[in-house]
């Protein structure tokens, strides 16, 4: 039972990975960009509002974008099956994009509340401390630490390329 369980965490790990490190990337810009957007005063107005519904409504509306957005990832597959390959990639990326934009700004809205749920607690500590984990493994492998090195010498490079 032990070794199933060490397969499928490896398993998941791996697949769950490129999502991951998506998410840790693109989750703050993101999420600038959508505040940014935010200060327009209807919408302004509309995240006061979120920020007081009761813990079930506030999941709902965390959990709209997702909704909302299945059906254009949907149709990408279709446009994929169809031999549309760049405009399916253009359609899932766009709204990848934008589906991470509004779910981490809205999470940033209805944490507070959706935190007063237990199970949602317990889940989210559990994701936390399973993500924590994930990175860290992945942060100390020798592909990442390559990388790594890789974009620290670029940005140095382009830094002197400035300078000049």
């Amino acid at each position: 039972m032990n070794v199933l369980r060490a397969i499928l965490r490896w398993t998941s790990g791996v697949l769950l990975v490129p999502v991951i490190l998506f998410e840790e990337w693109g989750w703050e810009p993101l999420r600038k960009a959508m505040a940014w957007l935010a200060r327009w005063p209807p919408l302004a107005a509309l995240e006061r509002r979120i920020t007081r519904l009761p813990p079930y409504a506030a999941l709902a509306v965390l959990l709209l974008p997702a909704l909302t957005l299945l059906p254009l990832k949907l149709l990408g597959l279709w446009l994929l099956a169809r031999e549309e390959v760049l405009w399916s990639v253009v359609l899932v990326l766009v709204s990848k994009l934008a589906g991470t934009a509004v779910v981490a700004h809205l999470f940033v809205l209805t944490k507070p509340t959706l935190m007063r749920l237990d199970w949602f607690a317990r889940l989210y500590t559990f994701w936390s401390a399973w993500k924590a984990e994930l990175l860290a493994n992945v942060r100390s492998s020798w592909a990442w630490r390559w990388a790594r090195q890789g974009l620290d010498r670029a940005h140095r490079a382009r830094a002197r390329w400035r300078a000049r």
